[in-house]
């Protein structure tokens, strides 16, 4: 007979820290069919993957993306190249996690560390989620600027509004949820192939730039942006999140499904975060093509690049193409960052509260400091604490990724999906480049 598709203890002895399921009843709610081709089944997998990568092109990337290709030209194409590889890697190892294992990766770290530890790595991961959310305020208010002349002090207060629409989502269901995230993927990635088309960059420049350079590292500005774009690909709530959402899928928790829903899995998040290298490089590349060739190296700010893309390339349609993708960007954002938040809360914490209410918190503690910002510093102010805001990611990063690695090598944890030993000295590489870079940067700053 076979296992119900129903929530498990996983297969090591330690109990888990909450007898409730990562997501609740998300939890193993879509159906998987046990035969048909291999295409209907990829179907059934695909959605985590691309709402994963949403927070690998939300509006954080714009800015530092922008800023790069602006005043660096196609210098740092190899950066968001080597940042999407981890970040391939990295989800990976989120999703064998959580399928291996039936926890998420906050639960995992609430029953495997101390209780002062724990509440530490929960601590940094939700100020990641608040500068991720500082980022999508900005934004989508950007946008509403840019497309409806609202203020950008009242698009920031109006964000706060989205609660209804993620509520209305959640309560349809999860594949509701994927539907509307991979919609809005879709017309993002339609303007950014137009834009690209319109740019016409040069094939050799790109080709070139995704070689890595020395000038990355040695240029002080550059090194700020390559943490930047780092900071604002690899997302940390974004290990928490696919941890947890690989489990609404309804496969058999046996080994045997086990394994094959984490091929599906690794397949699904690997196409969607092609698709965001794709995003990031436009952006980037775009930049590179109409700003930096042109001379125009001060290009930094969203506002900017909005009113200098349609002059600049005498096509009309170019700058409002870009403020419908970076509306659409701003507010999938926010979907994943809602769900990502209340994973984060429940498992360290073993605390539920109501979707809305996390939301507006959220929002709330985002909106503030966008509002003062703007209100004293006007546009260039969010502009610069935009760009912030991803330096602030990826300083949160190692203490997402430095925990996932070490669940993922532990064989008692993981039993047979523990991972072997190439990508254990792959995934500890990773975790040590983001802390000399983090390191790299704070001396930078400190030092002037």
């Amino acid at each position: 007979m076979k296992e119900s598709a129903s929530y498990v203890e996983p297969a090591w002895q330690e109990p888990a820290p909450s007898a409730r399921p990562s997501l609740g009843r998300m939890n193993a709610s879509v159906p998987v069919p046990e035969g048909g081709s291999w295409l209907r089944r990829l179907l059934a997998f695909l959605g985590p993957g691309y709402m994963v990568s949403v927070g690998y092109m939300d509006p954080g990337n714009w800015a530092t993306d922008l800023a790069g290709g602006s005043q660096f030209g196609y210098l740092l194409l190899s950066v968001i190249l080597l940042s999407n590889l981890m970040a391939i890697l990295l989800q990976a190892l989120a999703a064998r996690l959580g399928i291996a294992t039936g926890l998420d990766l906050a639960q995992a770290c609430r029953a495997r560390y101390s209780r002062p530890v724990s509440l530490l790595l929960w601590i940094a991961c939700e100020i990641a989620i608040i500068a991720c959310d500082l980022a999508e305020v900005i934004g989508t208010a950007i946008a509403l600027n840019l497309l409806f002349g609202i203020p950008l002090m009242w698009g920031a207060i109006l964000t706060a509004l989205d609660v209804f629409l993620i509520l209305l989502l959640m309560n349809r269901g999860f594949r509701w949820l994927e539907a509307f995230v991979i919609a809005l993927l879709t017309l993002i990635f339609v303007c950014f192939g137009v834009q690209m088309v319109l740019a016409q960059p040069s094939i050799a420049a790109i080709a070139d730039g995704f070689l890595p350079k020395a000038e990355i590292v040695t240029n002080p500005a550059a090194l700020y942006l390559a943490i930047g774009i780092i900071g604002a690909t690899v997302m940390p709530h974004n290990l928490y999140l696919h941890s947890s959402i690989v489990q609404t899928r309804a496969y058999p928790r046996t080994e045997e499904g086990r394994r094959m829903g984490l091929r599906w899995a690794v397949a699904d998040s690997t196409l969607a975060l092609m698709l965001a290298l794709f995003v990031n490089a436009a952006i980037l590349i775009t930049a590179a093509a109409v700003f930096h060739s042109a001379g125009r190296t001060d290009v930094a700010e969203i506002q900017d690049a909005y009113h200098l893309l349609s002059p600049m390339l005498g096509v009309g349609i170019a700058s409002l193409l870009f403020a419908v993708a970076l509306l659409a960007s701003g507010i999938n954002s926010t979907v994943t960052a809602t769900l990502a938040g209340q994973i984060v809360m429940e498992g360290f914490l073993s605390l539920r509260i109501p979707d809305w209410a996390r939301r507006l918190i959220t929002r709330g503690i985002a909106v503030i400091p966008v509002v003062v910002v703007t209100g004293l510093y006007g546009e260039s102010g969010t502009a610069k604490l935009l760009v912030l805001s991803q330096v602030v990611l990826s300083m949160q990063l190692p203490f997402a990724v430095i925990p996932l690695v070490r669940f993922v090598s532990d064989r008692q944890l993981m039993g047979s999906f523990v991972i072997g030993r190439l990508t254990q000295v792959l995934a500890w590489a990773i975790a040590g480049l983001i802390v000399v870079l983090n390191v790299k940067l704070l001396a930078d700053i400190l030092l002037g």
